[in-house]
């Protein structure tokens, strides 16, 4: 009787979504002005909506709003001894990793922590890393995330290094980092180290994490950002659009070009900075 009534229950709740979409909408911004129409009648969860919009808005982004930029990529070397790979899998916490040779534009090959399992239990093994390393996927900065988290379901893989136009590595992204842009935060393994809050792609392109002090920023970039108002960039963004900033947002203050890229109901979590300097643009 009880699983009868679940199931009246839930043609209720499709029977009243369906009329809230009977309006058809024209295009994606009205689709999503009745989904957060039906959230505000308590039709469908804030957690559910979230991530519909999530999984909207992957055919929008590219990879190069969600990659670990070069200069974050946690690499072991591929001609050092074991112990050296070791303490940087350790020190880490990572299960992948980009093997390189003197820098980080010529990647040899993918190294699983697990893998390495296999040599541990052959204890007259001697170790080749050459022997474990797995193929690299290589991808351009302007793919697509929906084509992205595709072809890494067909593939099965985990981890593409991301290279420029030039073919010189950008950066890494990795399977985590596209589904959490539907689901939300997830406790990442790829994600950057926690004690920086400030990470450099070039010259006046960076990515930062919301709750960032105003000081920090300021000192940083010497810039003047008010801080008597509020304490992190979230507060101050916040506060300048006027509502809870959603995924892809922008707002512009003095010569800083803010792109939310990733938040969810209650917080911002990652800021993309965007600098757009004043003699440039009269130049």
């Amino acid at each position: 009787m009880e699983e009868n009534k679940g199931k009246q229950e839930g043609k209720g709740w499709l029977g009243r979504l369906s009329q809230v979409l009977q309006a058809e909408p024209q295009d994606r911004e009205q689709l999503i002005s009745l989904l957060r129409d039906a959230q505000s009648r308590d039709l469908l969860g804030a957690d559910a909506l979230a991530m519909i919009e999530g999984a909207m808005l992957v055919s929008e982004q590219n990879v190069r709003d969600i990659m670990v930029p070069r200069g974050q990529m946690v690499v072991v070397q591929r001609d050092v001894p074991i112990q050296d790979i070791l303490k940087v899998i350790v020190d880490s916490g990572h299960s992948r990793f980009p093997v390189v040779t003197d820098d980080k534009d010529e990647v040899s090959g993918i190294l699983l922590a697990k893998d390495l399992l296999h040599f541990y239990a052959n204890e007259d093994s001697r170790f080749s890393i050459r022997e474990y390393l797995r193929p690299v996927v290589y991808i351009p900065e302007s793919k697509r995330l929906n084509t992205l988290l595709a072809e890494f379901r067909a593939s099965r893989n985990h981890m593409a290094i991301v290279v420029d136009e030039y073919g010189g590595v950008s950066g890494l992204v990795t399977i985590e980092d596209v589904l959490e842009q539907i689901v939300g935060d997830i406790d990442d393994e790829h994600d950057t180290d926690l004690g920086s809050n400030i990470f450099k792609h070039d010259e006046d392109l960076y990515v930062l994490r919301a709750m960032t002090s105003i000081d920090e920023f300021n000192e940083y970039f010497s810039a003047g950002l008010p801080s008597e108002s509020f304490e992190t960039l979230a507060g101050m963004i916040m506060s300048e659009l006027g509502h809870m900033p959603r995924r892809l947002e922008e707002v512009a203050i003095g010569d800083f070009h803010f792109k939310v890229l990733r938040a969810d109901n209650r917080r911002i979590y990652m800021l993309q900075l965007q600098i757009c300097r004043a003699d440039e643009d009269a130049a």
